[in-house]
């Protein structure tokens, strides 16, 4: 084979391998853009399905724990701050604990004044609401077990029960405080929530 042959056979060798070589980046190029549009199409497809999961969920929980009217969350506060009156005036016989005791007088002069406050707020409501403070029957029970106890295990029942009452008063306060309908509830609720997560975060303390 002559030069000129030889020298054409080579350039048509790297003509093809630069071809190959061209087409194979152009599949691979084509090949990642699918890849990554189908990661982004899959990624917005699931962030959509969370956010219409969770607003399902926020929606069911709404339906399920409605924020109460003016005149029911006034009547839930009147009940709690009763109960906790109550059973605080137990702790001051029945109790072992001088912690415990100390707990329980706290916890009798802090509701007899957010008892006022409810009654303030509700004054001022448009119609006037009057706070129901009648007991449950769930709540007449638990206080009626808790009469039945002395000494350490009253101690127990009652801390037990602190925690529990307080939680449940702090998600009323706060829950009404973030979508309340009746104005001057509202404000109460608010600046109550604070005093009961004190409240909670004590009752934490006697159980340790």
């Amino acid at each position: 084979m002559n030069v000129t042959l030889r020298f054409g056979a080579i350039a048509l060798v790297a003509a093809l391998g630069a071809c190959s070589q061209k087409t194979q980046d152009t599949t691979t190029n084509t090949v990642s853009e699918i890849g990554s549009d189908v990661t982004n199409t899959t990624d917005t497809a699931i962030g959509a399905a969370g956010n219409a999961t969770g607003n399902a969920l926020d929606a069911a929980g709404n339906a399920l724990n409605p924020t109460p009217t003016g005149q029911e969350f006034a009547d839930k506060a009147a009940k709690s701050d009763a109960f906790e009156i109550a059973a605080a005036k137990l702790a001051k016989t029945n109790a072992d604990s001088a912690d415990v005791k100390k707990f329980a007088a706290t916890m009798i002069e802090a509701h007899t004044g957010s008892t006022a406050k409810i009654k303030a707020a509700a004054a001022k409501a448009t119609p006037e609401i009057k706070p129901d403070p009648t007991l449950t029957a769930d709540q007449q029970s638990k206080l009626d077990d808790l009469g039945k106890l002395k000494g350490k295990d009253f101690d127990k029942a009652y801390v037990d029960g602190q925690i529990s009452a307080h939680e449940d008063a702090l998600s009323l306060m706060k829950g009404y405080a973030d979508k309340g309908d009746t104005p001057s509830l509202k404000t109460a609720a608010g600046e109550i929530a604070p005093k009961v997560q004190d409240h909670l975060n004590m009752a934490k303390a006697l159980k340790k």
